[in-house]
């Protein structure tokens, strides 16, 4: 089964307020539609994905922060718009249908949604109504409506390709949604468990609900590192990634980069993998004078192996000299090009120990690091 995903975003979401329409506005981050996104493209089950825009839209940098897909001009009705991204379907025998406003999508809906695609043309997450239903009417309740048998229609909603483009084609009713045209052209759905947590962003409040959502799914791991090094015979200090000068050396079995090496083991912390020296033993003479950024490019690199993206380091030297401040822009901006991150999401900053103990002596430097990794 290839499949293909096709996320409906030519809306206009007038209901939920702001300036942009609501899959064009912020999430934690990122844009609606591009949280509604991920989890198609993380999905080794889908080919292709196919953004459907509003015209207005296309030209502009609202939807830039999405990932890479097949860019479709959507039409004046949802209908239209899914239609657009169904002829833009290029080599798949299934399709997946999903609202850009639900940013709550997961793996385990899709999987769902392609399992019973193995036996159905058409299939469909859905939560079961548990509420009493009313009828009312100027602000009365004028009667109820039984619930049995009636379900919360979500998406993705997934076809068989070839006979959703036909009843697309040939519909001539008034839909909002994809099951509904496509029982209406004969094809049987059938209903899988949908979640709770899919919800549509529809009105105002629905953005601090996903928002604390997101928050409660998230992996939020800290870790902690610390480092010494004493000084020696040289002319500068390897400090952040920026060489310092300086009238002695730290000493070590690599460049002695005493601040590198404390946020590296704060990211090998929070990731529970142990410390440089398990990662680079001091006994290989292979590291001996190493650069430490390859240390540091290690632990960035096991991060993102492990699905975490770095939120944020905060460093601090202890040091009665050499100088930090005039040299802390350069340190942020070499430890962020190192971690892939911007440079406000890195902290670097001194202190000196009162003359007490051995850094206050003069006779090295120690750092402490923090490191705050997130898995969405």
């Amino acid at each position: 089964m290839k499949t293909a995903a096709i996320i409906v975003a030519a809306g206009r979401g007038t209901r939920a307020g702001g300036e942009l329409p609501k899959q064009w506005q912020l999430l934690n981050g990122k844009t609606i539609a591009a949280h509604a996104i991920q989890p198609f493209a993380d999905h080794p089950d889908v080919g292709q994905i196919i953004l459907v825009l509003h015209p207005d839209d296309r030209d502009t940098a609202v939807w830039n922060d999405t990932l890479s897909a097949t860019i479709v001009t959507g039409g004046a009705t949802r209908q239209e718009s899914v239609l657009a991204g169904l002829r833009a379907v290029t080599d798949a025998t299934h399709v997946l249908i999903h609202d850009a406003a639900r940013p709550m999508v997961t793996s385990q809906i899709i999987d769902r949604v392609l399992d019973a695609l193995g036996t159905y043309p058409g299939a469909a997450p859905a939560v079961a109504v548990t509420d009493t239903l009313w009828h009312g009417a100027e602000g009365h309740v004028t009667g109820t409506q039984d619930r049995n048998g009636l379900f919360r229609a979500q998406t993705p909603q997934g076809f068989a390709l070839a006979p959703l483009l036909a009843a697309h084609e040939t519909s001539d009713i008034t839909a909002t949604d994809d099951v509904s045209v496509a029982r209406a052209a004969g094809l049987d759905v059938a209903i899988v468990a949908g979640d709770e947590d899919n919800i549509k962003i529809t009105t105002p409040s629905d953005f601090a609900r996903a928002e604390k959502l997101m928050r409660r799914e998230m992996d939020i791991r800290c870790g902690n590192g610390y480092d010494v090094h004493r000084f020696g015979p040289g002319d500068h200090v390897w400090l952040c990634g920026v060489k310092v000068p300086f009238e002695r050396s730290l000493q070590g079995h690599s460049d002695a980069d005493v601040g590198m090496h404390a946020v590296t083991d704060a990211i090998y912390g929070a990731l529970g993998m142990g410390d440089i020296g398990q990662h680079f033993p001091p006994t290989d003479p292979q590291w001996k004078g190493a650069a430490s950024h390859i240390f540091l490019e290690h632990a960035v690199g096991l991060a993102t192996e492990q699905g975490y993206r770095i939120s944020n380091i905060d460093c601090t030297l202890v040091c009665e000299f050499p100088k930090v401040g005039p040299h802390q822009p350069a340190m942020k901006s070499a430890m962020a090009q190192i971690m892939g991150l911007a440079a406000d999401r890195i902290s670097v900053k001194a202190t000196t120990s009162e003359r007490l103990g051995f850094t206050g002596r003069g006779e090295g430097i120690a750092a402490l690091a923090t490191a705050t990794l997130v898995k969405p």
